[in-house]
């Protein structure tokens, strides 16, 4: 596996808030359900979700940095006590011990007697084979790990301000709920740990990757964490001024306008718009639009008087 930090597009130095922002960025673009006709799309976004849960865990982010692990998340391995230039022993090889006893021998005192001052060399040579067996055996597992399913689920406006739960369908066939987080953004990629596909060999569960897309509401324009909306008021209303209902997020509410209102106008509702990252939520901006009657005898009147 390449190098995660290349993989991403950052740089080593790069802070929590860019790496989420790229990792974001870089899932939007290779999305297999973006990309259809490219047979190697779900690879690379695979490859970019393990990139990213190296790099954008802060614990496996020290421990790679430090060459504790492999860009794959696997412990490297780092030798042991013994290698290089020792007393007995040639450059890159072991450091021999000889002891009392054992002079010359390259295991040590009493080698060969049943006890002595050296080290066992079966601890030795047992603890390196045990280490590459147990790595072998991670590799076999690791391939042998179902692949990555995806899938995206569309929610609401309403659903992605407020979270939710619902009930979906995996690809696999199988339905559970899923929670949707309080202000998840579109684009925003989930993973389902263990919810894809069994291998039947290693029993390992595969994962799932679930993209969230939101859907437009008719009654709302957004810009940025802002929100947008027209509301439709009768004439004589628009003169006399009062309370008409607006439609927000979370439900209808009450604002008044004043006396000849205008469509020129437009009205600020603090908090009703699109919740950030943060927490913290934009506006809701209302314009006005007004509804003419089809006939008013009286009204033609007035208007004719004034004009006269």
């Amino acid at each position: 596996m390449r190098d995660p930090y290349q993989i991403l597009g950052v740089a080593r130095t790069a802070t929590e808030a860019e790496i989420k922002k790229a990792y974001r960025r870089r899932a939007k673009d290779l999305h297999p359900d973006r990309n259809r006709d490219d047979p190697k799309a779900q690879d690379r976004f695979s490859e970019l979700n393990g990139a990213y849960e190296i790099v954008g865990d802060e614990a496996k982010r020290k421990q790679f940095d430090a060459g504790q692990i492999d860009a794959e998340g696997k412990p490297k391995f780092q030798g042991f006590e013994g290698m290089g230039a020792g007393r007995g022993g040639r450059a890159g090889g072991f450091e021999f011990n000889f002891g009392q006893g054992g002079r010359g021998h390259p295991f040590g005192a009493g080698a060969g007697a049943g006890a002595g001052a050296g080290f066992d060399p079966a601890d030795i040579f047992g603890s390196l084979f045990g280490d590459a067996a147990r790595r072998q055996g991670q590799a076999r597992a690791e391939a042998h790990k179902p692949p990555e399913q995806s899938f995206t689920l569309e929610v609401t406006l309403a659903q992605a301000v407020s979270g939710a739960t619902r009930r979906v369908r995996l690809p696999g066939g199988r339905e559970v709920e899923v929670t949707i987080p309080e202000g998840v953004t579109d684009g925003k990629v989930m993973r389902l740990r263990g919810l894809g596909q069994t291998d039947p060999h290693s029993g390992q569960t595969g994962d799932v990757l679930m993209t969230i897309k939101v859907k437009p509401d008719p009654r709302f324009v957004a810009e940025g964490n802002d929100l947008r909306t027209r509301v439709t008021v009768p004439l004589a209303q628009a003169v006399l001024g009062g309370p008409i209902h607006v439609p927000t997020l979370t439900g209808t509410v009450e604002m008044k306008i004043p006396p000849l209102t205008g469509t020129t106008r437009s009205f600020r509702l603090r908090g009703k718009g699109l919740k950030a990252e943060g927490g913290a939520a934009g506006d809701l901006f209302v314009a006005i639009d007004i509804e003419m009657p089809e006939s008013d005898a009286e009204l033609t009147a007035l208007m004719k008087a004034r004009a006269e």
